[in-house]
């Protein structure tokens, strides 16, 4: 396994797009692989900043999604960092594009099946688009507990009661 992710990641190292769309990586992967958008990290303890940490332990692949959310309820920025394959960063990145601009709500309405319709991904590579939607998710879920924290409490106690 780990031999195969060596030849895989070796595959996809900037200059080697041929040789990916020749295994099967669609260009759209490979374009979002060696030019990802949106790397990076942001304040994790703004107010303002949802952040969203998932992974598959079946395959290994950990996605850290983070957006950053105006007054309006906006989202103004969106970054991430990705240990995996190449459909799993491509799918991080497009992810990152795709909410820019959207409401908490819209962003929320964003599906795996849309990411791996737009990126090509095959039947094998789909677990990686549905780490994109719960990175998603888990992000936006942490920024409304950030505005509102005492929620959590009162329907923890509320289920309790």
């Amino acid at each position: 396994m780990a031999a195969l992710r060596a030849v895989g990641a070796a595959l996809l190292r900037p200059g080697r797009g041929e040789a990916a769309a020749r295994l099967g990586y669609h260009k759209k992967v490979v374009d979002h692989y060696e030019n990802p958008r949106n790397v990076g990290s942001l304040d994790r303890n703004a107010k303002n900043v949802g952040t969203g940490l998932v992974g598959a332990p079946a395959c290994g692949d950990v996605m850290k999604l983070q957006v950053e959310v105006d007054e309006n309820g906006r989202i103004i920025d969106a970054r991430f960092k990705t240990f995996g394959c190449g459909s799993a960063i491509a799918s991080s990145s497009l992810a990152t594009e795709w909410v820019k601009g959207k409401t908490v709500d819209e962003a929320l309405k964003i599906k795996n099946t849309d990411i791996a319709k737009e990126l090509c991904l095959p039947p094998v590579k789909l677990h990686c688009s549905m780490l994109a939607e719960d990175a998603i998710k888990a992000a936006l879920a942490d920024y409304k507990l950030k505005q509102d924290p005492n929620k959590e409490e009162s329907e923890k106690k509320a289920n309790n009661a």
